[in-house]
């Protein structure tokens, strides 16, 4: 079932427990977020207001006591989005409370998909595709959500948090 806008956006004030992404694209190519992209590119600082939207919902997510996270793979060379990602959406994700892993497919085999999901009280499944571009395709609404638990197991156990990976990275890059 494909669903608009209006519902894939009831999904998260209709969720009670848990809302968990699947984030595998190298690039995203959303327009609201082109003007901070192209930002980071010239080496500009980063508006106050970067993400506050976002920021805001999560914030109420987590006050209503419901927790969100995400696992966002990355190979490396990192793209620029995903160097702008790390360094200017995540941390600030973060810090609203949104509990973000980071999952290294540069030497890793695994069987994962490669379009991106979302998953609600581990019930709810909300598959996104993507053009190569980065442009989102559709949503859809598949009816079995077995297959999508375990992708979110194999993501979560070979994934570490934000700060670890974060880290790790600029060590190994810095050596």
């Amino acid at each position: 079932m494909l669903l608009d806008r209006q519902q894939f956006d009831r999904c998260f004030t209709d969720y009670k427990r848990s809302a968990w992404r699947f984030e595998t694209q190298p690039t995203y190519t959303m327009p609201r977020e082109q003007p901070g992209l192209a930002r980071f590119l010239a080496g500009e600082p980063k508006l106050p207001d970067h993400n506050k939207q976002w920021h805001g919902r999560v914030r109420a997510m987590v006050a209503a006591g419901k927790t969100i996270g995400r696992v966002r793979t990355v190979r490396r060379p990192l793209t620029d989005y995903q160097r702008f990602q790390l360094a200017w959406g995540i941390p600030g994700n973060i810090e609203a409370g949104e509990d973000i892993r980071i999952l290294d497919l540069t030497d890793l085999q695994l069987d994962l998909p490669i379009q991106d999901f979302w998953l609600y009280d581990e019930t709810t499944v909300v598959q996104l595709n993507f053009r190569p571009d980065g442009t989102l395709m559709d949503r859809q609404k598949p009816v079995d959500s077995a297959q999508y638990l375990v992708w979110r197991d194999i993501a979560v156990s070979h994934s570490v948090p934000f700060g670890e990976w974060t880290a790790e990275h600029f060590m190994r890059d810095h050596d």
